[in-house]
Order: structure tokens, then C-alpha cells, then sequence
């Protein structure tokens, strides 16, 4: 994010180390959490280490890994907020697209059946949809429906730092896993190759899971994209 006060962290959280990101502006310290997939105490600490103000959560989409902590994390914050100003607004959660409602209906099921006890059902307070816009302190991000891995699955994108955060549709040599009944591969990449990789070669990305890249880089070399 050369050249722009954009800063970001990035917390890998549960067994599905799954990349909850902070994004904050550096000269106001106001910022998002994106994705918080669960430990909400160790999201907390991450926060107050970075000494940033959460003013919204933003979900790429509703897996448990990406959105079980999302309704406790949503309620900590707010409580946080009211404790200094009673009068403040709640923390709101924004995202994913409302195609993916089904999944954050079924979080709290979902933790069951895989361990996570602390996943909670989420309704998020916006549902957003292509060309929406999100706000990261005073930075604009475009919204981008990218559906495949997910029917409801959204990308945000930020043109003056010439950075993305993709969620699970694209990741360093590989993409959005696809096996699920509702998934659609081709739809998948679809909205990698003619939403994604046009923004340009430059852009630098954070995904769900492990280390990020470069669209040129991917474009260049990701066998899935060939």
C-alpha cells in the first residue's frame, strides 16, 4: 500500500487459519475488521495492540471460518463504543451479498459440527451487491460480487492503494475451492478473469488463507488460470 496511509494486519484465526484482517487509515486510526472467522478475544487484543478504532466488520462471505465470530465480535465492539458514549451507533456488520444468507443463518450448526463453540448465526446490518462501496476510515473500497466459491461471495478493492481483499476466490497459486452442491466453478472463474485480473497487474491482494500475490503474478503463473 505504498504511498497511501492504508495500513493492514493480519490475524490467522481457528484450526482453519483462516487471514481475519485489520484495515485501518494511519493518520486517524479508524479502520474494519474483515472476516473474523472466531477468537474474538485474541481479534480484540490485535485491535487495541494496533490502537485503532473499529467502525465496521465487513464479511467477504458466510463460511464459519470467515464469519463465525462475526456476531460476538459485532457485540464486544458495541459495548466498547457505548461504554465511552453511551449515545454512540453500534459497530455494524457489513457484507457479504444476501445469496449467502442460508450460510450465516447456519453458523451456529456449523460450529457444532466442526468443533468452533463459539460460532454464532450473524445478520448482517447491510448486505452489500456489486458496485456498492464500503468505507475503511475515509478510504473508499469498491465492492465486487464474485460468486463461485460461494453464491454471495463479495471482493473489496481500493483504486489509490492499488489493493484488494479477495476473500477465498483467489489465492497465491490457486483458487476458491468449489466441491460444495452450491458452488459453480465456472462462475469462479469468471469472476476472477473479468473482474479481478482487469483491475490491473499491480494490484497486491490479501486472500483467506496464507500468503497473498499479485494479480500479475497469479494472471502469470496460476496453473487454475490457465
Amino acid at each position: 500500500m505504498a504511498g497511501s496511509d492504508l495500513r493492514g494486519a493480519i490475524l490467522p484465526v481457528t484450526a482453519f487459519q483462516q487471514n481475519c484482517t485489520l484495515l485501518w487509515d494511519e493518520t486517524t486510526k479508524r479502520g474494519v475488521v474483515v472476516d473474523p472467522g472466531g477468537e474474538v478475544d485474541r481479534i480484540l487484543a490485535a485491535i487495541d495492540q494496533a490502537g485503532i478504532t473499529v467502525e465496521r466488520i465487513l464479511l467477504t462471505h458466510g463460511h464459519i471460518d470467515h464469519a463465525g465470530g462475526a456476531d460476538a465480535l459485532r457485540a464486544a465492539l458495541t459495548a466498547r463504543a457505548r461504554q465511552a458514549d453511551p449515545a454512540a451507533p453500534g459497530v455494524p456488520v457489513e457484507g457479504p451479498a444476501i445469496q449467502d444468507k442460508f450460510l450465516l443463518d447456519g453458523l451456529t450448526a456449523q460450529g457444532v459440527k466442526y468443533g468452533i463453540g463459539e460460532a454464532r448465526a450473524v445478520t448482517p446490518d447491510r448486505w452489500l451487491t456489486e458496485g456498492d462501496t464500503v468505507m475503511v476510515g475515509p478510504h473508499i473500497f469498491q465492492v465486487l460480487h464474485c460468486p463461485g466459491h460461494s453464491p454471495g461471495h463479495v471482493a473489496f478493492f481500493n483504486h489509490a492503494a492499488r489493493f484488494a481483499h479477495v476473500g477465498d476466490v483467489l489465492f497465491r497459486g490457486s483458487v476458491g475451492r468449489t466441491d460444495f452442491d452450491y458452488c459453480d466453478h465456472a462462475a469462479l472463474i469468471s469472476a476472477i478473469t473479468t473482474k479481478l485480473l482487469p483491475l490491473g497487474d499491480d494490484i497486491s491482494f490479501v486472500c483467506g488463507h496464507g500468503p497473498g500475490s499479485t494479480f500479475g503474478d497469479e494472471r502469470r503463473s496460476n496453473p487454475f488460470l490457465r
